[in-house]
């Protein structure tokens, strides 16, 4: 069985998790993401691009929350998002002051990946984080060739 799809036990099934790292983010605090182009710098853009993808999720499925080391924290979870399962590993390192400095996230698979940066660039399309997703129409491409040529 993918570790993507989950326990399929809707009991363990999550709506209300908030990552305490998220409130403790460092001002100069980077994210990279397989969802992701380049490097997303600073703690406002990271809280805005994961306030907005948080809500993706139909629900969080974890498989594994807490410390790494001593300076890491990692989440292990699996979800739906608009009824495609997706996995994903959470990295954070924290600074020698405690907050979180750099996150990075790992979704699978290719197709939940490209689904959600696709609906990450459709909302923040026109906005100064449209940068960071495939645009809408090359992910569109990719999910749904066009077979008739």
């Amino acid at each position: 069985m993918s570790t993507y799809l989950g326990s399929g036990n809707a009991d363990l099934h999550r709506r209300d998790y908030r990552p305490a790292w998220l409130a403790n983010l460092a001002e100069d605090a980077t994210m990279e993401a397989s969802v992701l182009n380049g490097i997303v710098e600073g703690a406002h853009a990271v809280r805005e691009i994961l306030a907005y993808a948080r809500t993706l999720y139909d629900y969080q499925e974890f498989n594994y929350v807490g410390t790494y080391g001593e300076h890491g924290f990692v989440e292990d979870y699996t979800s739906r998002v608009h009824g495609e399962p997706i996995g994903s590993v959470v990295m954070v390192r924290y600074n020698d002051a405690g907050q979180a400095q750099h996150v990075i996230i790992n979704h699978r698979p290719l197709r939940s990946v490209l689904l959600w940066s696709r609906l990450m660039a459709e909302h923040f399309a026109n906005t100064p984080y449209a940068e960071y997703f495939l645009s809408p129409e090359l992910a569109q491409e990719v999910l749904e060739p066009d077979t008739t040529s």
